[in-house]
């Protein structure tokens, strides 16, 4: 697979399509193409984590609180590769992005100018984070993460922190090595992953909690039960919602405020963003809200990232 930071660079040229629109919608210097610090627009782009063609759905009450609190048209962008949100972000075409931890991690470190303001958090007062699990079919001979050796597995890519990076951290941690003890499957997806393990595609898989847990079940891809977990990894930092820091500073401070304090179930329904039907999502995982985050909280991805010198971490 084409590392990220390639890809990045690949994108700079063709960035632009992910934040074009058509007649109708805002010009490059509305959507801050102007290199303007408090533009009219607000570009909020995320990618999502399993096929979906109605994540901005997941997202609309986030953004009509957004649009509230700063007084601006935010407008979102479905994007499919972290490298053009990235870049997106470099160059200051997109305002607001929701990113993995390790892709974070990788702008940040690589000057893409974004500001940690929030993350995803499951459950109301709980840690702002999700696990990895390693799973593989119900009656599977498997049952510990060391078993794995010799078999086929499904990883998600290289840039996925729950998919790829814990995972492979924990195999060299017992001593295998992922690219010459497994036959390793990239399966692009967290679903893609985790229903070739209950296919038999692959002996195991890799995929986040959430997913397994409730989505797949949710959506009747899996019967609850079909997949075991072998593995469950430490809490992983949620993913982290970024801004531009090309931003105004006040502007900056109200899109942190709004996601730190109110991007959450219990505010949006008592505050009428919810509608009649109670169907409150903030983000396409299902979860309650988002906690306050800053840079230092995404050290763990940083310290994985060094047991694994995984060229994803870096290029």
């Amino acid at each position: 697979m084409e590392p990220l930071r390639s890809r990045v660079a690949r994108t700079i040229v063709s960035v632009g399509a992910l934040v074009a629109v058509g007649a109708c919608g805002p010009s490059a210097e509305q959507a801050g193409g102007s290199g303007e610090s408090a533009p009219e627009v607000l570009v909020f782009a995320a990618i999502p984590s399993e096929e979906s063609t109605t994540l901005e759905q997941s997202y609309q009450h986030v953004i009509a609180l957004l649009e509230k609190e700063t007084g601006r048209k935010v407008e979102f962008q479905q994007a499919t590769d972290y490298a053009a949100v990235i870049e997106g972000q470099r160059s200051g075409k997109i305002h607001i992005a929701k990113y993995g931890p390790l892709s974070y991690v990788l702008a940040r470190d690589t000057g893409a100018g974004v500001v940690a303001v929030a993350a995803e958090q499951k459950d109301k007062g709980g840690k702002p984070g999700y696990h990895s699990y390693g799973v593989v079919k119900a009656d599977s001979p498997i049952r510990t993460l060391a078993d794995l050796a010799g078999k086929k597995v499904c990883f998600t890519d290289p840039t996925s922190t729950s998919g790829y990076l814990y995972p492979r951290a924990a195999l060299l941690d017992l001593g295998i090595d992922p690219e010459t003890e497994l036959t390793t499957v990239l399966a692009g997806g967290h679903d893609a992953a985790a229903l070739s393990a209950a296919s038999g595609q692959c002996d195991a898989a890799f995929a986040g909690d959430v997913l397994v847990d409730e989505l797949l079940i949710a959506k009747g891809q899996l019967e609850p039960g079909e997949l075991r977990k072998v593995w469950t990894s430490e809490l992983i930092p949620g993913s982290v919602v970024a801004v531009s820091d090309k931003l105004d500073g006040t502007l900056q401070d109200t899109i942190a405020d709004a996601f730190q304090t109110k991007a959450n179930v219990d505010y949006l329904r008592a505050n009428g963003f919810c509608g009649e039907t109670g169907e409150c999502p903030v983000d396409n995982s299902h979860d309650w809200g988002y906690a306050k985050v800053n840079d230092a909280s995404y050290d763990g991805v940083r310290a994985v990232c060094e047991t694994t010198e995984n060229s994803s971490c870096t290029s």
